[in-house]
């Protein structure tokens, strides 16, 4: 088992673009949604696929399990997800020891930019880029599971400003 340990944050600028090293295109949604557990699949770039579960509360570490699934199943779970299959583009950005993912939506959360570190330990304190804005580390609002699954609920509750 992995332990998923990460900050999240509202984008400000596009100061980022230029220390971009790798992007990829990602669909995804949720096959099961709960208060402190969900299981997701996401397509990457259209080659591959992986099922995701996720367990914990916390607002900073989660346990997470990744397999590798078919594409073929993966879309026809997608065909099944709750709410809305979330499409975004994801940038690969280092910033000073830490390797920040951009992921910048499309469809139905078009022009939300939200960025977040992946970090080894709860302790790690990560230089923060210029370019972030508010931290939404621990807004489920701002989860992936939450614009999914809760897309209809509160769409517009949402800020996309940092």
């Amino acid at each position: 088992m992995a332990k998923e340990i990460e900050r999240k944050f509202l984008v400000r600028s596009d100061g980022w673009r230029s220390a971009v090293e790798a992007k990829s295109v990602l669909r995804q949604g949720y096959i099961a949604s709960m208060d402190d557990r969900s299981v997701r699949v996401r397509i990457l770039d259209g080659k591959s696929a992986r099922l995701t579960i996720k367990i914990g509360r916390s607002a900073i570490t989660r346990d997470e399990f990744e397999y590798d699934i078919p594409i073929a199943d993966a879309e026809e779970l997608l065909q099944n997800a709750i709410g809305i299959v979330i499409e975004k583009t994801r940038y690969r950005v280092p910033h000073q020891g830490f390797v920040w993912e951009v992921d910048v939506f499309a469809g139905e959360h078009r022009g939300l930019v939200i960025a977040e570190v992946e970090m080894t330990a709860e302790t790690d304190n990560p230089a923060l880029p210029a370019w972030l804005g508010r931290e939404v580390t621990g807004d489920f609002r701002y989860s992936n599971q939450a614009l999914a699954t809760e897309y209809e609920h509160d769409r517009h509750g949402l800020s996309h400003s940092a």
